[in-house]
Parts: structure tokens; C-alpha cells; sequence
């Protein structure tokens, strides 16, 4: 959706702003408030909540503050409850996505995220990354995600790239060729 990554995007940017002048080390700790705001944020039943008129934004702040489990830190409070009051709370995970993309631009990284049908082990995950990072030319930091209906193989999205090596993939593939 082309307007919520526009009203993103100035968050995300005076975010990085912000952490960035305090160090490399507080651009990692403010990616991590930020994505576990995003994934409390995204929760359809908290934006229910939160559109409620009857709801107040301190109230929604101290949900979002509660579930969050640890004490979060002065700037975290702050950004939250200015994206709370501007009505902001549902762009807040494609605010956390803007915000990995400029740290990870400084980094000179990507985020990857590779499908498999089955879980991979972290000796495994470890050799696929050094081959993806060769193979896309830039570090990686790879999540991985299950889909059992790949059945076999693995499908790898770094940004708007995808290499599709699964069998869903080659049947595909085939079918195409064999009706052509």
C-alpha cells in the first residue's frame, strides 16, 4: 500500500536520525523496540481496540506498553506515544520495515527471507546464507519461514529478488512447458 509506506517513511527517517547520532549500537537496540512494537502493533484485535473512539491514547499506549513484557526505554515511550496521538499505530510495521532498510543500506546488508517446506537447522541455515550471500553479493541477514507446500527446495525473497529453486517452482515450470 503506496500511502502507508508515504506516511512512513518520515517516521522511519527521523527515527534513524534520531538513533543513528547515538552510535551504531543504539541503531541495533532501536531496530529491536521498533520491530517488537510493529509486531504488537500489527495485531488486528489491538487496531480494533485502538480505532475505538471511546478509547483513549494512553490507554492504547498502555496496552501496547504491557504486552510489550519488558520496560521499554525513554526514546521507545516517546516514539510510541507520538504515533499513537498522530493516529499513526497501523503504519508503525511498515515504519519498523523503512527503518531495517535505511539500517541496513548503512550496513551495507539486505534482509532474506527463505521458504522452506521444512524446518533448517542452524549449521544448514549458516551454509545456505554464505551461498546466498555470494550469490546476491551483499551480507544477508536470513529469517526463515516454513511452507509445506514448496515441497522440496527453497524459496529465497532479498528485497524485490526471488530465487525460487523449490519443487513447487520446477512443477510449475513444467506444466507451462508441456501446455505450451
Amino acid at each position: 500500500m503506496a500511502e502507508l509506506a508515504t506516511i512512513a517513511r518520515p517516521y522511519a527517517e527521523a527515527l534513524f536520525k534520531s538513533a543513528g547520532a547515538a552510535g551504531a549500537d543504539n541503531l541495533a537496540s532501536t531496530a529491536a523496540w521498533v520491530d517488537q512494537l510493529a509486531a504488537i502493533a500489527g495485531d488486528a484485535g489491538l487496531q480494533r481496540f485502538a480505532g475505538n473512539p471511546k478509547v483513549t491514547d494512553e490507554q492504547v499506549f498502555g496496552v501496547i506498553s504491557g504486552v510489550s513484557g519488558a520496560a521499554l526505554s525513554d526514546p521507545a515511550k516517546n516514539f510510541l506515544r507520538t504515533v499513537i496521538e498522530n493516529g499513526r499505530l497501523a503504519a508503525l510495521p511498515e515504519i519498523a520495515a523503512q527503518f531495517r532498510a535505511l539500517k541496513n543500506t548503512l550496513a551495507g546488508s539486505s534482509d532474506a527471507t527463505v521458504y522452506s517446506p521444512f524446518p533448517i537447522d542452524a549449521q544448514a541455515l549458516g551454509e545456505v546464507a554464505q551461498v546466498l550471500e555470494k550469490r546476491f553479493g551483499r551480507k544477508l541477514n536470513v529469517s526463515v519461514q516454513q511452507q509445506p507446500e514448496l515441497i522440496g527446495g527453497i524459496r529465497v525473497v532479498v528485497g524485490d529478488e526471488v530465487l525460487d529453486t523449490s519443487v513447487k517452482a520446477r512443477l510449475e515450470q513444467m506444466k507451462m512447458a508441456l501446455s505450451a
